[in-house]
């Protein structure tokens, strides 16, 4: 298991440049030096403290999210994507060792614009750029990634429950992203707000994305709605909950990446580190 590194907060921001510079110059293949320098780092620390961040080294790491591999990987159902995640994943064996509960707050609970619900709510950063989160007494009501300003993220969080007691909490959600991101392990609950066609696209998703990437017609037929693959679609792009409930996961049946509600660059992003962690464990 990864280890966290001396400075958290620090490290998510180095690592979140070097995620979005890999991302946008990959087919140039930056080497070890410009990397490093986009992580504010000596070669030698910046080789060092990415292995520890990613269990294996920015040079293999690189190599997976190469433009070509990437797309042929990506696109080809049964190619190497599949398979090494496959192999990550045999034998009982996961990318982490987060177990994710399901206890979703119905609609008849949400009617009243959660009045009585208390709600802490702050912000922090992840490896994919800042992160805001809420949690209610029953688990993690929200987790979306903010690319803009912080007052924007809250507001949206306030109109959804108008009636609830939101209180600021960075603590609490600082140490939920460390669990998530870092420590990759316990057991963590999800009580997202939705429809009950969205609960069983939400739970099939837990389910069939615990195992790699999926698609919207695996996810309606795990649901018994074989030809509702576009409202699948809808469900899964109106997901409260970013990675624990992978909506990052599903592609499209042609192995295209299809959108994303947090951005398509950052949905490769993921995927491509995911993909470089089944590697690595499987090695």
């Amino acid at each position: 298991m990864n280890t966290a590194m001396p400075d958290d907060r620090s490290n998510y921001r180095r690592i979140e440049r070097v995620i979005a510079h890999i991302d946008r110059y990959h087919a140039e293949k930056p080497g070890l030096d410009e990397l490093a320098k986009v992580a504010g780092l000596s070669v030698f620390h910046f080789s060092r403290e990415f292995r520890r961040w990613a269990g294996l080294s920015p040079t293999r790491y690189l190599r997976t999210v190469a433009l070509s591999a990437a797309k042929r990987e990506l696109q080809d159902r049964g190619s190497v994507l599949t398979a090494a995640w496959a192999a990550g994943l045999s034998g009982g064996g996961r990318l982490h060792d987060l177990f994710v509960n399901f206890d979703a707050v119905t609609p008849g609970e949400y009617k009243d614009g959660g009045s009585g619900i208390r709600l802490r709510h702050g912000f922090a950063d992840s490896p994919f750029g800042r992160i805001h989160a809420a949690l209610s007494s029953r688990g993690l009501v929200r987790l979306g990634f903010v690319d803009g300003k912080d007052g924007a993220a809250f507001l949206e969080l306030a109109e959804q429950w108008p009636r609830a007691t939101i209180a600021r909490d960075d603590d609490a959600i600082a140490g939920i992203a460390r669990q998530i991101f870092v420590k990759r392990s316990g057991a963590i609950t999800v009580a997202p707000v939705g429809t009950n066609f969205q609960f069983k696209v939400w739970q099939a998703l837990l389910e069939l994305g615990s195992r790699g990437p999926t698609s919207y017609s695996a996810l309606a037929s795990a649901i018994g709605q074989a030809g509702a693959s576009r409202a699948v679609g809808q469900a899964v792009g109106a997901n409260p909950v970013a990675w624990l409930i992978p909506c990052h996961r599903v592609l499209r049946r042609d192995g295209d990446l299809g959108g994303y509600r947090w951005g398509v660059e950052r949905k490769r992003a993921m995927l491509a580190w995911e993909y470089a962690a089944s590697v690595g464990r499987s090695a």
